[in-house]
């Protein structure tokens, strides 16, 4: 039992470091908690034996001619900024290929310098369809042994008012394609069909061995990827638009072997498919305002990442397991959870999720409530993340979807998720909302890591009253870690929270930690001497360096 669960911690910590994100930086907005001042050190760490080596062993180039550019507007103490362009190139094409993307986040001058150093410029392409074809060349002839090292992908100049498309590949087999240069003032609506053609997963493991009895052709009939086909694993759409979204849907299927999709900032796109997905592992939709309807159909996925309002999402997890095979693996068996819809919902959405088995009468239900409405009720999407280790839950979604038939008692193994790090959303922490949480929490008995985020501007749902009379002791967590809070107004409302949290922890010491709107961390200790009797023996004090070792939830900064 013990090796069981030290395998599971490996592979959750595994999980807090995702390699396909290494091509998409962080957002560096104070919206999404980022803090840059680290980032910089990391960055000129990398420039400045880059600099050094340039001065070195290329004494013979003389820079002298160059004219240094006059910036008003930068730091007199920054020596590096106001070199040559030229110079500057030279630099980032020495680094590391995801040390020169998170250059573009230094200064506003740093922002396109890397595309210039690292990406060609091409102008004789006038077709979205025609970039895309050359990106596929591209992508085939990519040599991650033998490539020039500032040869990293290609910016097109479409003309005609359609602005440029950047299209960069990164050592970690990621593909990113960026539109946002063409934005459009009035977006126009479509759709976005994505038929993907995914080579299978090994077919030695166990969920395959009975494929042959399934399968409606012979496996050495099926077509072979190219010999010579890049092994892109991870596809990065930004800004996907009406003019695109067909070339895109063209060229996802000359992608055999993909294992991480994301999609990002596409206005207008109204309705998302993504068909035989049979190999797909992760999925991420973020910030597509417009977005009315998301549907899934696949065999692999372990990671869902949403941002957005509530859409209407349907998930078809094919199953092609022999009956007798005991513990499937198959459907939509979710590790990872993002569910960011601080937006506020549509007026008509569903959570739609069930299981195909070729061996069973229609679809094995991934809902067994008899409420009125099962798309909409909190036990269709209980079931759905059961298995999730890393989650993301706004207060107000779960209050609605809620449904008086489940229990709130704790004595319901069958309830019981996995959740080892929850990162809760809410606008406020009045009683009635941390009563919704500490309900929610009932259904963690395994958690380690709770993140609190207020965010004012979070969809307020009035209260349901639920919960009022649920909650009267929240149950202890053995295995609470710390807890982290941000965005409360004032030291008072912190320690409201406090008091209704410190329970988790039993006789552990709890550690709690506040973030306010700046950079420096508070920590909750326990007061030696009270200066009043009765006074509440718990106080937030500044500390330092308390991120080191209680990190972040894994969604927070995407």
């Amino acid at each position: 039992m013990e090796k069981k669960v030290g395998r599971k911690k490996i592979k959750h910590e595994k999980q807090r470091h995702d390699p396909d994100d290494d091509i998409n930086p962080r957002n560096t907005s104070s919206s999404r908690y980022s803090d840059t001042s680290g980032l910089k050190d990391y960055v000129f760490h990398q420039i400045i034996p880059s600099f050094m080596y340039i001065w070195k062993h290329d004494q013979e180039k003389s820079y002298k001619h160059v004219d240094v550019p006059k910036r008003n507007n930068m730091d007199p103490n920054d020596f590096i900024s106001h070199l040559p362009d030229d110079i500057l190139h030279h630099i980032i094409s020495l680094l590391p290929f995801k040390s020169a993307v998170r250059t573009s986040f230094l200064s506003t001058h740093w922002k396109h310098l890397w595309k210039e150093a690292l990406l060609d410029s091409v102008h004789d392409v006038i077709t979205i369809e025609a970039a895309i074809t050359a990106i596929t060349s591209f992508v085939d002839d990519f040599d991650t042994r033998h490539r020039p090292r500032n040869k990293w992908g290609l910016i097109f100049e479409l003309g005609h008012g359609r602005g440029s498309l950047v299209a960069s590949i990164s050592s970690n087999s990621s593909l990113k394609l960026d539109f946002s240069a063409g934005k459009q003032e009035f977006p126009m609506p479509f759709d976005l069909f994505l038929k993907l053609n995914l080579a299978p997963p090994n077919r030695l493991s166990r969920r395959y061995m009975f494929d042959w009895l399934l399968e409606e052709n012979h496996p050495s009939q099926r077509e072979q990827p190219p010999s010579n086909t890049m092994r892109v694993k991870s596809l990065h759409l930004i800004s996907v638009s009406h003019l695109s979204n067909m070339a895109v849907s063209s060229l996802v299927p000359k992608l055999p072997f993909l294992r991480s999709l994301t999609i990002a900032k596409c206005n207008g796109l109204q309705s998302l498919q993504i068909k035989e997905a049979k190999g797909l592992r992760k999925l991420v939709v973020l910030d597509c305002p417009h977005l009315q309807s998301l549907s899934f159909e696949g065999s692999s996925l372990k990671s869902f990442r949403y941002r957005g309002n509530l859409v209407s999402f349907r998930f078809r997890g094919k199953c092609n397991c022999f009956p007798l095979i005991r513990f499937c693996e198959c459907g939509l068996l979710l590790d990872d959870a993002m569910i960011d819809i601080r937006q506020g919902a549509l007026t008509q959405w569903t959570w739609d999720f069930e299981i195909e088995t070729p061996f069973s009468r229609g679809l094995r239900k991934g809902n067994h409530c008899d409420c009125a409405n099962k798309y909409k009720c909190f036990n269709s999407i209980l079931r759905s993340i059961k298995d999730v280790q890393s989650l993301t839950m706004c207060r107000w979604f779960y209050e609605t979807t809620m449904c008086r038939k489940l229990p709130f008692s704790s004595r319901c193994p069958e309830y019981y998720l996995s959740v080892l790090e929850l990162w809760w959303i809410d606008c406020s922490m009045e009683r009635e909302s941390i009563n919704a949480l500490l309900c929610f929490l009932k259904l963690c008995p395994n958690l380690k890591r709770l993140n609190i985020t207020l965010d004012p501007k979070c969809y307020n749902l009035p209260s349901t009253g639920k919960f009022s009379t649920s909650v009267i002791v929240p149950d202890k967590l053995d295995d609470l870690k710390v807890v982290k809070i941000e965005g409360f107004a004032n030291e008072e409302k912190e320690n409201f929270m406090a008091r209704r949290l410190i329970p988790l922890f039993g006789e552990n010491n709890p550690v709690i930690i506040s973030k306010p709107n700046g950079k420096c961390l508070k920590h909750l200790v326990k007061m030696a001497k009270l200066e009043k009797k009765g006074k509440y023996p718990y106080k937030f004090e500044m500390v330092e360096n308390v991120d080191e070792n209680f990190p972040d939830h894994v969604h927070i900064n995407i």
